[in-house]
């Protein structure tokens, strides 16, 4: 009470003051911060805004003059705001002129019970929009980063431009109902090939092409891989870690899917071959599987990839140069150098003569199929022929590059600049080379004379095993290993024999259920013989029936018997 009354003795004086100019006095940091809050201020020179201030602190003085009793249970305890002092400067974003120290009191209309059940249902279905639009935002950003990826998988120069009458024909093969059933034509599909792969569709047809394999080899390789899921070998571990990191950046480094270190095209890659060195023990992981796999998963996704990383590999026979003895690759290089004997003699006697053979500069290309030293427009259409042909499309490839660029090799006469244009200036070959070169791979059949230079070879190989002056312990270590790598060739060889009288019984069912057929359509051309006959016969029967005058026939006259009457 005591200081109520002393704030209303300071009041009055205040007001009995009138025009005297108020003493301003100190007030705390708390007020300051309230004053700002509650109250800004903004200068103005209007003399209206100053007067109704003024006007505003006499009331409020007056109300404070009143005495706590006078004062109804309804009025508030009025401050004098004119003892804090000068007021703080008001905010920009208030308006001008104000009723008073706090603005107009906000008149706020009451809504309807009906009114808030609008207002609800609306801020309802708008959250529900709001969601909606969110998960269309993630599937289109997602949509955007697939689009993105393939932009970043595809980019490269295609090497024989497909035009939209074959792209239209892949179309309709692609989207046949029922396709993984249905045998096509070879030679519409070889030809197909031949004018061009579209890149768009390219992994598609690969995969269209392997489906087309698989129905021509109906009695599959008995070294098949177990049926493992892609996720589940996924979850495990390998031996093989460490050299598949290492090669993660060797592979493809100036491609921007893989160029970013541990980026989305490394971690995919990453993936496929871990999961394969845990498919394939034997083989495991083997330098330049890498850049296989690369190729197919610029073309597909990962799962499909490593699916078609197990059809080259077993179904197309191309793991048996990944094994650790690296026999096979041995024989390929004896193979090829074969090839540039009977083919291109000069360009044979020129490398024999600088003592250049095949490994030094052809293991690379049989190992990655070209993609570790050719542009991946040349790549591509390789991978386009080996699915269509098999594996000697590599030797076909090898034989046509040396032969086309015969005479330019043929210039250099030292060791070292013939190795450096084959694996640094040939792969550097312009697009209409490349495209001639694919050409004539189309053109070349080569398949009996690689069978015949492999028998050459393990001839040849167990000739010299005879003639060398060995110890016998080196001649029995020779012979165990040639005995070994001849056990595994026997079982690929018996394989291939039970491939092929499995393949023998089908075509003898076939012809057994082909001659049945014929027997019975013969059967049946028999009587349809027979009923044109009969039918001839009855058509020259009624033509002669026509053809004849009719008469009619007079009815004949009968006496009647005589009675006994």
């Amino acid at each position: 009470m005591n200081t109520k009354r002393d704030f209303e003795s300071k009041a009055n004086h205040l007001g009995d003051s009138g025009g005297t100019p108020v003493k301003t006095r100190r007030h705390s940091w708390r007020q300051q911060i309230f004053l700002r809050v509650a109250t800004p201020q903004k200068a103005c020179d209007s003399s209206s805004r100053y007067e109704g201030k003024a006007r505003t602190r006499d009331e409020t003085s007056k109300r404070a003059r009143k005495h706590p009793a006078d004062r109804g249970p309804w009025e508030p305890h009025h401050i004098d705001y004119s003892e804090l002092g000068e007021l703080p400067p008001r905010s920009p974003l208030e308006p001008v002129c104000e009723d008073g120290p706090f603005g107009p009191p906000s008149e706020e209309k009451k809504r309807t019970s009906r009114e808030l059940r609008e207002l609800w249902q609306k801020a309802i279905l708008q959250q529900i929009l709001l969601l909606r639009m969110e998960k269309e935002n993630q599937k289109l950003q997602a949509s955007e980063n697939d689009l993105l990826n393939k932009r970043l998988k595809l980019d490269y120069e295609e090497i024989t431009p497909c035009l939209k009458e074959v792209t239209t024909v892949w179309e309709k093969m692609l989207s046949t109902p029922g396709r993984s059933k249905i045998k096509f034509d070879m030679e519409k599909m070889h030809s197909a090939v031949g004018q061009g792969v579209p890149r768009h569709h390219r992994g598609e047809i690969w995969k269209f092409l392997a489906e087309q394999f698989h129905l021509k080899h109906q009695f599959p390789n008995k070294q098949q891989p177990k049926d493992v899921p892609y996720k589940e070998l996924l979850k495990q571990l390998t031996s093989q870690q460490h050299a598949i990191l290492i090669d993660l950046g060797r592979t493809f480094p100036t491609h921007p899917y893989f160029s970013a270190q541990l980026g989305a095209g490394q971690l995919s890659l990453y993936n496929i071959l871990k999961a394969y060195s845990l498919l394939d023990q034997e083989v495991g992981y083997c330098q330049g599987l890498s850049f296989v796999a690369g190729i197919l998963l610029l073309h597909m996704s990962e799962e499909e990839a490593f699916k078609m990383l197990k059809f080259l590999m077993f179904d197309m026979g191309l793991r048996k140069q990944y094994r650790p003895d690296m026999i096979i690759l041995q024989i390929q290089m004896y193979q090829l150098s074969r090839l540039l004997h009977d083919y291109h003699r000069d360009l044979y006697n020129h490398l024999e003569e600088h003592e250049i053979g095949p490994s030094l500069y052809a293991a690379p290309w049989f190992l990655t199929m070209f993609a570790s030293q050719f542009p991946l427009g040349f790549v591509a259409r390789v991978f386009d022929m080996i699915f269509l042909q098999g594996t000697e499309v590599i030797f076909k490839v090898a034989l046509s590059l040396l032969g086309s660029h015969k005479p330019l090799i043929l210039q250099h006469e030292n060791l070292e600049t013939i190795v450096d244009f084959i694996k640094n200036t040939l792969p550097n070959l312009g697009l209409v080379q490349m495209e001639k070169t694919i050409n004539q791979v189309f053109e070349m059949d080569i398949a009996k004379q690689l069978q015949a230079y492999e028998v050459e070879y393990h001839v040849l190989q167990e000739e010299l095993i005879d003639s060398s002056p060995l110890s016998d312990n080196q001649r029995m270590d020779k012979l165990e290993k040639t005995n070994s790598s001849l056990r595994k060739q026997n079982l690929d060889l018996l394989e291939q024999l039970q491939v092929a009288n499995g393949r023998i019984q089908s075509l003898e069912a076939t012809i057994e259920k082909l001659l049945s057929s014929e027997s019975k359509l013969k059967q049946a051309m028999l009587t349809l013989e027979l009923e044109r006959s009969a039918l001839l016969q009855t058509v020259e029967e009624l033509r002669r029936a026509s053809a004849s005058p009719s008469h009619p026939r007079e009815p004949e006259c009968t006496q009647p018997e005589p009675t006994g009457d």
